[in-house]
């Protein structure tokens, strides 16, 4: 997706919300480390029948994008089966409200900062791909 792109607009701004909600001065490793702990919190208070949850995976996910996108000079994409996620040095696409969902549901094993940090090893080890979503 083109960085101008109403989509882009949108998905930054509610990140942009998400992060003064937090209280977070930016967009980094530091916010990814709350953001797992808020997550935390919230699942004892977020079924996965909870009405609420879908739009807060939906916030959530929006501020972890765009701390992927900030921290490792990502891009917002569409990947190869439409989904929003973010696309990284050409070679790797995440869906962070996938992520961020996951969480919720299955909690530290699958934490959000974990992954926020495995992400060079990722990178390392896609080298050679071939891009896999639609700018």
């Amino acid at each position: 997706m083109p960085e101008n792109a109403p989509e882009v607009t949108a998905l930054q701004a509610a990140a942009e919300q998400v992060r003064q909600q937090l209280g977070l001065p930016a967009f980094d490793a530091a916010a990814v480390l709350e953001l797992d702990h808020f997550i935390e919190v919230q699942r004892t208070e977020l079924a996965p029948s909870s009405p609420d949850r879908a739009g807060v995976v939906t916030a959530l996910g929006c501020f972890f994008g765009q701390c992927l996108v900030q921290a490792y000079q990502a891009e917002w994409a569409a990947g190869p089966d439409g989904s929003t996620g973010v696309g990284l040095a050409n070679r790797l696409f995440f869906n962070p409200f996938y992520l961020v969902n996951e969480q919720l549901d299955k909690g530290p094993q699958a934490s959000v900062a974990a992954f926020f940090r495995s992400v060079p090893q990722r990178l390392a080890g896609a080298a050679g791909a071939k891009k896999r979503w639609i700018s």
